[in-house]
């Protein structure tokens, strides 16, 4: 049995302790735990405890929104054929999923593309702009990837195509040169939240391009593909990211669209009280696995399908690639545990790393 001694982090200001909890009326370990997190006063504890929509960011904070927006608008008006280039994760696809319906819903002439991790590999490829050409596609939109797409980016240009990237990804020293680059670690990027999943950024953008048409159209209906990536992805549940998932797990619990209660239904979680626990390690594998195996496009369709007999029946093709992507894992762990028992000296060996040919790279 493994045992730990925690090492409790201490605070030197026991009066902020004291005021935090006499303002909240909360116990003093309580008031630690908050001051700990980063919680100094009543206003940062009513936001975190009651997330707001209010409280959400300006969209044109952002570095490159206004460009970005105004080319979309262009696209939109003149019926340029627009394709949404997505990750295969459950990020990606969330992030497919949601700029496609939102565009969609605007009358956009709009296709949708995910690239096949075993022969393409991860990201915008020049097999991805290959395809975008060929469905005369003028405006591609990255999300959930670009961000070091310099050679693809320009591959695009070449062809015709305009490039916009939604991406959270750590950006390199040169940026791609697409039309607009939104992506809050840019170093230009002065918006208030860095950490946003690339649904989160997809979000953003349609927030944008919402108030740009002067309909103020908050795009809240999408928030349960947010609150899908946010969870999957792990990133911080802090200022957007909390108010983002939080009224999104509401809309799963409330009124689920079809593909994510088909997902749930499969799953055998109870429906009604999903948690972003059960997200990650139920929900998302299953999401996951399609693009791991195989062709994500199944998980975007999923997503964006309103009939419930297709949602159920896609659904369980995700099903099906999970329990086979879980028995590669125990395979695969099974086989390499043999390896190092057979082949190695546990007493002398600081690390281990293992490779066969026959190993499934999705696993």
């Amino acid at each position: 049995m493994v045992k730990t001694r925690w090492k409790l982090q201490e605070i030197q200001d026991e009066y902020a302790v004291k005021s935090l909890a006499d303002s909240l009326n909360i116990s003093d370990i309580l008031s630690r735990l908050l001051i700990l997190r980063n919680i100094n006063n009543f206003s940062q504890a009513k936001s975190y405890f009651r997330p707001s929509i209010d409280s959400l960011h300006n969209p044109f904070l952002m570095d490159g929104m206004d460009t970005a927006t105004m080319r979309i608008i262009k696209a939109l008006t003149e019926n340029e054929k627009i394709c949404i280039f997505g990750d295969y994760d459950v990020d990606g696809t969330c992030s497919t999923a949601l700029l496609y319906l939102f565009l969609k819903e605007l009358d956009a002439n709009i296709d949708f593309y995910i690239p096949k991790r075993l022969t393409e590999g991860y990201g915008l490829s020049s097999a991805g702009v290959d395809h975008v050409k060929s469905i005369d596609a003028t405006l591609l939109i990255a999300v959930d990837c670009g961000i070091t797409a310099i050679e693809e980016t320009d591959y695009a240009n070449k062809l015709g195509i305009d490039v916009i990237i939604c991406d959270h990804h750590q950006p390199k020293e040169i940026l791609p040169n697409a039309v607009a680059v939104l992506d809050p670690l840019k170093p230009v990027c002065n918006y208030p939240f860095k950490y946003l999943s690339g649904a989160g950024i997809a979000f953003k953008l349609a927030q944008g391009i919402g108030d740009r048409i002067g309909k103020r159209i908050l795009p809240l209906q999408y928030l349960d593909l947010v609150a899908l990536a946010g969870a999957a992805d792990i990133v911080p549940l802090t200022d957007e990211n909390r108010i983002l998932v939080k009224e999104g797990i509401n809309i799963i619990n409330n009124n689920p669209r079809p593909g994510i209660e088909a997902l749930i239904e499969s799953s055998g979680i109870h429906s009604g009280v999903l948690t972003s626990g059960q997200i990650v390690f139920t929900i998302a594998p299953r999401i996951n696995a399609v693009g791991r195996l195989g062709d994500a496009h199944r998980a975007v369709n999923l997503l964006i399908t309103n009939d419930k007999e297709e949602a159920l029946n896609l659904a369980q093709v995700l099903e099906t690639e999970n329990y086979e992507r879980r028995k590669l894992d125990v395979d695969t762990f099974d086989n390499a545990l043999e390896l190092v028992e057979n082949s190695y000296d546990l007493e002398n060996e600081l690390a281990i790393i293992l490779h066969q040919q026959d190993w499934h790279p999705g696993v």
